[in-house]
């Protein structure tokens, strides 16, 4: 169990049988009535969020979210398979539970898998990740860094905005938290 007053962006509580991370909490305390604290809350399974009131000192279950580092090996059929870098075991996950950052995630690459339980939350794929350029259109003469994008296919499918001085062959480094491009590699 956990205090209300002790809530801080990151922490997991469960509630109505669901995890939930704390956004944003702000303790009032008014000069009329009891203190409370008024939160702002995220689904982790969902990503629905929602703003809630908690009483101060009202105690709420604290979810337990066990992380463990584990690395794709390969892909069969519509399920991922990762092996556990500590025991070795191999457990399968589909498109659904990785979310929608599979699009970055290739063959040895290494992942949180956080767990609630026996129920994956989510698959948390490094910050930033190096991408060969399969396909885009090729450069012009006179194409300058600050003279706009275009769009690049990169080796696991995925389609980055990239300047047009970037062609065919080149690797590159790419943001998975909001789908940029970095810089070459």
């Amino acid at each position: 169990m956990i205090s209300s007053n002790d809530f801080r962006p990151g922490v997991t509580i469960v509630l109505d049988g669901s995890v939930w991370r704390v956004v944003e909490f702000l303790h009032v305390k008014p000069g009329k009535g009891s203190a409370f604290v008024r939160t702002k809350l995220k689904n982790v399974q969902s990503g629905s969020v929602v703003e809630r009131t908690f009483r101060a000192g009202e105690t709420v279950p604290q979810a337990n979210l066990e992380k463990s580092t584990m690395q794709h090996t390969y892909k069969d059929a519509e399920e991922f398979v990762f092996m556990d870098m500590e025991t070795y075991e191999e457990s399968r996950l589909n498109a659904n539970q990785i979310g929608d950052r599979v699009k970055y995630l290739k063959d040895g690459m290494e992942v949180n898998v956080v767990r609630w339980g026996d129920q994956v939350l989510e698959v948390e794929l490094p910050n930033s990740v190096v991408l060969e350029i399969v396909q885009t259109d090729p450069g012009v003469r006179g194409d300058t860094a600050t003279g706009g994008t275009k769009p690049a296919v990169v080796e696991t499918g995925a389609t980055v905005m990239v300047p047009l001085f970037i062609s065919q062959g080149e690797r590159i480094r790419i943001d998975t938290r909001n789908d940029t491009y970095l810089g070459r590699e």
